[in-house]
């Protein structure tokens, strides 16, 4: 009778085979990364495919530590591990050990390293960018004699000034041979001195633009005392001469826009800066002559000739009122003076002698008014109307009272 199997006894089996190849026991397989996974375990699933079939590979996430860059969809890979089968679903699948980008992969991971080495290292670092001259006199390329980069480089340049001296340096930009031309091509620019510089190439693969992520044209970047322009490739294509540069131009011919300013944009802002000036000049005369004016009518008020016409007319006005004042006072008191005449007519001696009275005076002038301030002999004075007599007392006599 035929023997009969478990599936388990199948499956065990055959996971027993795999595990007596040596070559599925050590084994490198090149694919296609499709249907990525990072669970949350760790652990990595993923499927390798080529034009004529696929294998299910996982990534335990003890053997995590040597990955170097984080896989995703379309990566081409180089897995390197065991095929075995996994004895519960009967299913084989390759056990990766170590996985490595392949071709223009490893490229970039060439390409991912140096990056993080020059980061660290400072020289991607703002502090140590050199600002791009507004204006400039002499513009240096470094590129390729032939090609769509230096055509579009010496077309908008003259377009936008064609008083701009554009000097070519025809270095190799691709191949092995090209990081030292770009090198010697940035040193000869530094020796003639010109005022900016673009270094950079049409697009390309990352094969093509290869030399301009080698460290030696990054480090002759960084030193270059003259501001560099990078314009390597297109706008998706990023370079480590991008970062190192003082400024990144996404085309050679943004490169050119960057670098060369525009007369006609110049000769515009020169104008709208003359019109300007002469707004501004004669705002400020207008400013300052009423400044003057203001000060002119200080002047006047305060100077010495104002102030002693001030003073004159104060004191006119002065004298004026004082004699006015005086007038009055000589009118009241005129006024004054009158009534106390006309009171004193009543009450003078004189008024009385011209009424026909008189009245008596001692030797001393001192007024008679009783018998009994003189005596017989002695001598006395009258005064009448119009003049005084001298006179003797020969006699008195004592009025009688009248009962």
């Amino acid at each position: 009778m035929q023997n009969v199997y478990t599936v388990a006894q199948i499956n065990s089996y055959i996971k027993n085979m795999f595990m007596q190849d040596y070559m599925l026991q050590s084994i490198m397989v090149k694919g296609e990364v499709s249907n990525c996974k990072y669970h949350s375990s760790g652990h990595i699933y993923f499927t390798l495919k080529d034009a004529k079939g696929t294998i299910a590979c996982v990534m335990f996430a003890s053997n995590r530590g040597g990955l170097t860059f984080r896989m995703s969809e379309g990566q081409q890979v180089v897995v390197s591990g065991s095929v075995d089968v996994y004895e519960r679903d009967g299913k084989y699948q390759l056990y990766a050990r170590a996985i490595q980008l392949d071709g223009a992969g490893a490229l970039y991971e060439k390409y991912e390293k140096l990056k993080r080495e020059l980061e660290e290292r400072g020289m991607f670092a703002a502090q140590y960018k050199q600002p791009i001259p507004g204006y400039i006199r002499r513009l240096g390329v470094v590129t390729a004699a032939t090609g769509a980069a230096v055509r579009d480089i010496i077309n908008i340049a003259g377009r936008r000034n064609p008083y701009v001296q554009i000097i070519l340096y025809p270095a190799i930009v691709q191949g092995e041979a090209a990081p030292a031309s770009i090198v010697n091509g940035i040193h000869a620019m530094e020796r003639m001195n010109v005022d900016t510089m673009i270094v950079g190439r049409g697009g390309g693969s990352i094969e093509d633009l290869w030399a301009f992520n080698e460290e030696v044209v990054a480090q002759a970047i960084f030193d270059c005392p003259i501001p560099i322009i990078s314009a390597v490739g297109h706008e998706t294509d990023t370079t480590i001469a991008d970062f190192v540069a003082d400024l990144r131009a996404p085309t050679p011919s943004a490169a050119a826009e960057l670098a060369v300013y525009d007369i006609e944009q110049l000769e515009d802002r020169l104008s709208e800066y003359a019109y300007t000036m002469q707004h501004m000049c004669r705002r400020t005369v207008r400013y300052y002559r009423q400044v003057v004016e203001q000060y002119s009518v200080r002047l006047r008020y305060l100077s010495p000739l104002n102030t002693i016409r001030n003073r004159r007319t104060q004191a006119l006005s002065l004298e004026e009122r004082l004699q006015n004042l005086m007038e009055k006072r000589l009118r009241d008191s005129r006024h004054r003076m009158a009534i106390y005449v006309e009171q004193m007519k009543g009450l003078s001696p004189l008024d009385k002698l011209n009424q026909g009275y008189a009245y008596a005076a001692d030797e001393h002038g001192k007024t008679l008014t009783s018998i009994e301030q003189v005596s017989v002999g002695d001598a006395m004075t009258v005064y009448v109307k119009d003049g005084r007599l001298l006179a003797q007392v020969t006699d008195k006599w004592q009025k009688e009272e009248v009962h």
